[in-house]
């Protein structure tokens, strides 16, 4: 029951960062510091939804087909969020 309920919320945190989309055609979501503010937060969620899919498949043991995919996916976002973070932060700081 565990691991359907681990499966579940990982695979629901695959379509999560899409919102994103939508929320993008608004003007005021692309104003300066609402902008920077909406795309840290998609990206820290990104990361988060990275490390509980590698936590939840290996530590967990929650290792099923539908866990694979969102293992490769969550993990693929969780590098994206991680390369967003490092290119808001790294032209402040050189």
């Amino acid at each position: 029951m565990k691991n359907k309920i681990l499966t579940t919320v990982s695979a629901i945190m695959l379509f999560i960062p899409w919102t994103i989309l939508p929320l993008r055609t608004y003007d005021w979501a692309l104003e300066s510091p609402v902008a920077e503010i909406m795309i840290s937060c998609y990206a820290a969620f990104m990361i988060f939804s990275g490390v509980f899919t590698i936590i939840s498949y290996v530590k967990e043991k929650a290792q099923n087909n539908l866990m694979k995919v969102c293992l490769i996916v969550n993990g693929i976002y969780a590098v994206g969020g991680g390369a967003v973070f490092c290119m808001m932060v790294l032209p402040k700081v050189i």
